[in-house]
């Protein structure tokens, strides 16, 4: 019995695929076994389905909320994930450091140097450096 609504997977599929990568994705996934399969089904069909797939907020504006989310939260490993999604969804290298200043304002500089240090890594490997 499945735990999670096929349309909303398929859709979520899509959304995660376009800002992640569908390689990102698809190695994700065929790395599922038996015990995290239920959960990355769960999480594409819930996150990615549900959460980025209306069209009230567009990705490029939910890719900027996660990295601010994301840094706030702490969650270096997800930031950088979603860092390589913010430039396929059109967020820019200037908008990527507005969002860090605010990071930096609201959590700490500590946070801000983390994302600093992560973004110049990922806009390095982008070629935006």
């Amino acid at each position: 019995m499945s735990t999670f609504d096929e349309d909303l997977f398929l859709k979520g599929l899509d959304q995660r695929r376009a800002t992640l990568g569908a390689e990102y994705v698809d190695r994700n996934l065929a790395a599922a076994d038996d015990f995290t399969r239920p959960f990355q089904e769960a999480m594409t069909a819930w996150c990615w389905g549900f959460g980025w797939g209306d069209e009230v907020i567009d990705a490029k504006t939910r890719s900027m909320m996660n990295l601010a989310m994301l840094g706030a939260l702490g969650r270096m490993h997800e930031w950088e994930t979603h860092c390589r999604g913010a430039l396929r969804n059109g967020v820019s290298r200037d908008e990527i450091r507005a969002i860090v200043h605010v990071v930096g304002i609201y959590c700490g500089v500590p946070m801000a140097l983390e994302c600093f240090r992560i973004a110049r890594k990922v806009l390095e490997e982008a070629g935006e450096l």
